[in-house]
């Protein structure tokens, strides 16, 4: 999409009252910041900050046998949860490659709910849909519900203010009501904090968010936006697709394998992740904190004694570590590990890099 057909998700016009800055995103005109990516980052990790993603698709699989479906296509094993809990999974061509990281949400054994990311929605449904059974529908809800993230040590306070649910255990959902409107609660995030994602439907969007904003507010917290979810991501080595996991980056390479059901008796690209993990992946993904002033970006290229031995695949100045930090893939035959130094190629200049094992900054999603 070009910038002047970009999408707006269900609060754009909340977003203009809000002072945001705008930018193109997966085909969405996004809000990247209100008063500043800075203050918004430290708002996450010091309070609470409310974050609009009603970009990122939906999409239900319903019919009788849904889970045995999307078990057998999707990476993860749905066995390993139940209804009323989700889980981080990946959908994946049979080479191995990944079409999209999602979050599958486990409803009954005859419905799951999607959300992908969202220029790969339509290519997540397509792939679904080609491969379902008959009596498996496939349905593309991508502006049905808006999505919002609280995010934060606060973030309980301001769902209990609102009487929505909060005390579920990591990666489990519940649906509730607030002020009549259904909304779905669930313990997720993108950030590293403890926090909840939330599913209003599209149309009760702005009347959700602005109530979920006053309670932010007064919990000492603010909007933030694209730049600091970039940023908050980043610090915990949280893959984007398109940066750490593509067509060409497999989840053995992403050192995303947890999130494989190795097990189970078959997935799309099985075989061929199977054979990448045996002989072990050409290239790995590890961190890298900067020990040399400068900002590290995607697709500077990493050297160690002046050779290349990998690319970053996300960089950024990290806002809690006050240095530049990136997550890059780095040939495995150079034999590199945490605790090496390299250099990395900006825009010219050597710049020194530790290499370190993320996340850069200790999780407290529990």
């Amino acid at each position: 999409m070009t910038e002047t057909n970009l999408l707006q998700g269900p609060i754009h016009d909340v977003h203009v009252e809000l002072g945001a800055t705008f930018a193109p995103f997966g085909g969405w005109e996004m809000p990247v910041s209100y008063a500043g990516t800075v203050g918004e980052h430290q708002a996450v990790r010091t309070a609470v900050g409310l974050f609009d993603v009603s970009h990122l698709g939906k999409a239900t699989v319903a019919g009788p046998g849904a889970v045995a479906f999307v078990n057998a296509a999707l990476t993860n094993d749905l066995g390993r949860i139940r209804p009323g809990k989700a889980q981080y999974t990946l959908c994946c061509t049979p080479e191995g490659g990944v079409i999209d990281d999602l979050i599958a949400y486990y409803v009954s054994d005859d419905e799951i709910f999607l959300v992908p990311n969202a220029a790969n929605t339509a290519a997540v449904v397509a792939a679904l849909r080609a491969a379902a059974p008959e009596g498996i529908t496939i349905t593309d809800e991508h502006r049905e519900y808006a999505v919002f993230a609280v995010q934060g040590p606060r973030s309980t306070e301001v769902l209990t203010a609102l009487g929505l649910p909060t005390e579920m255990e990591y990666m489990a959902y519940a649906d509730a009501e607030w002020d009549g409107r259904p909304v779905r609660v669930c313990r997720t995030g993108y950030t590293g904090e403890h926090g909840y994602e939330l599913l209003p439907r599209w149309a009760d969007a702005a009347a959700v968010f602005r109530a979920l904003a006053e309670q932010v507010e007064a919990a000492g917290g603010q909007p933030a936006g694209l730049g600091a979810r970039d940023t908050l991501r980043t610090e915990m080595g949280y893959p984007l697709h398109g940066h750490e996991l593509s067509l060409e980056i497999s989840p053995v390479q992403a050192r995303a394998g947890w999130a494989v059901g190795w097990k189970k008796p078959e997935f799309w690209g099985k075989a061929a992740l199977e054979k990448e993990k045996s002989a072990g992946p050409r290239r790995t993904l590890l961190g890298l904190k900067a020990l040399d002033r400068g900002v590290l970006r995607q697709g500077q290229s990493v050297l160690r004694d002046g050779e290349p031995v990998g690319e970053t695949t996300s960089g950024t100045f990290s806002p809690t570590l006050k240095v530049g930090i990136a997550l890059a893939l780095l040939d495995t035959d150079a034999d590199l590990e945490p605790g090496n130094e390299v250099e990395v190629d900006v825009r010219g200049r050597r710049l020194r890099c530790e290499i370190v094992k993320p996340p850069f900054v200790q999780a407290r999603t529990a």
